[in-house]
C-alpha cells in the first residue's frame, strides 16, 4: 500500500460481474484509474452475503459478511459497480451485527468507507469522463430499486454521462422495478415476467438504442426478457459506456 492512502480503493468486484461481465469490473477499474486512484481488487474476496439476506437466511450471510468486513479492512475506500451489493454493505450489514457488538462497530467503519461507483466518481473525485465519440446513439437508463431508494443513486451516473457527451432519452417509469428483486424474480416468475415486460416496453418507447443501469442483476434481468421476445436494444452497464469500453457484445449478446 502506498504512503498516501488518502485515494486508495479496493474494488468490490461482486458476484454477478466475476461470473457474468468481467468488462464491469476492468470498466470500473479504468474510470478510477483516469480519477486519480489506485485501484486494488484482493483476490480473496467472495460474494456479500445478500442473497442468503434476503431470504432470511441470517446465519448463512455472516461468514461471508465477516469475510468481507475482513479483506476490505486496510482500504480507505471500498467501491462497488453494484447499488445493491454496495447498499447491502452500508445498510444491511450494521443490522445484521447489531447484537454481536465486536462485529458491529467494524460493519458500521466498513459502511461508511463503502461507496456505489458513479457516487464515488461524483461525490469524493469530482471526476469529469472525456469525451466520447458516441454519433448518431442515445441512450436511456433504469434507476435500480437498491441503488435509488438505498444510496440515493439517482443524479450522479447522469451528471457523468452529461458531462461525457451522451444524449439521454428517460424512459418513462425509470424508478420502477424490473422486476428483478433478487430472489423476487424466482418466487415470483408471472408478476416479475410482467414487470420487467413493462419496463422493457418503455425503454424501446424512449427511442434510445441503449439501455443502461447500474446494477447488473437489473441489466441481466432486462437483456434476457429482449433476447426472449426479439427486442433490438444493447443493454449495458453505464461503467462500459463511460469508460467508452463498447467493443464488446451488450449484455446477452454473446460470448466477451
Amino acid at each position: 500500500m502506498p504512503d498516501n492512502k488518502t485515494h486508495t480503493v479496493g474494488l468490490f468486484v461482486t458476484c454477478l460481474a466475476d461470473l457474468f461481465r468481467p468488462s464491469v469490473a476492468f470498466s470500473s477499474i479504468k474510470l478510477l484509474e483516469e480519477a486519480g486512484c489506485r485501484v486494488e481488487v484482493p483476490l480473496e474476496q467472495t460474494c456479500c452475503g445478500q442473497p442468503a439476506y434476503n431470504t432470511g437466511a441470517l446465519a448463512d450471510t455472516r461468514p461471508l459478511a465477516k469475510k468481507l468486513i475482513e479483506r476490505f479492512a486496510e482500504y480507505p475506500y471500498v467501491v462497488a459497480p453494484s447499488g445493491s451489493c454496495a447498499g447491502m454493505i452500508k445498510h444491511h450489514y450494521p443490522l445484521l451485527f447489531r447484537e454481536f457488538p465486536d462485529w458491529h462497530g467494524r460493519a458500521e467503519e466498513l459502511a461508511a468507507r463503502t461507496w456505489e461507483i458513479t457516487s464515488f466518481l461524483t461525490e469524493v473525485m469530482k471526476f469529469t469522463p472525456p469525451d466520447l465519440e458516441m454519433a448518431g446513439r442515445s441512450v436511456t437508463y433504469h434507476d435500480s430499486c437498491a441503488g435509488l431508494r438505498e444510496l440515493g443513486i439517482k443524479q450522479q451516473p447522469r451528471q457523468l454521462l452529461a458531462d461525457c457527451g451522451v444524449e439521454l432519452k428517460e424512459l418513462q417509469g425509470t424508478e420502477v422495478c424490473c422486476g428483478f428483486g433478487g430472489t423476487f424474480c424466482a418466487k415470483m416468475p408471472d408478476i416479475s415476467e410482467k414487470m420487467v415486460s413493462d419496463k422493457l416496453d418503455s425503454a424501446v418507447t424512449s427511442g434510445a438504442d441503449i439501455l443502461l443501469g447500474g446494477d447488473l442483476g437489473c441489466l441481466l434481468n432486462i437483456a434476457g426478457r429482449a433476447q426472449r421476445t426479439g427486442e433490438e436494444i444493447e443493454v449495458r452497464h453505464v461503467t462500459e459506456v463511460l469508460a467508452g469500453e463498447l467493443d464488446t457484445p451488450a449484455i446477452g449478446e454473446g460470448s466477451q
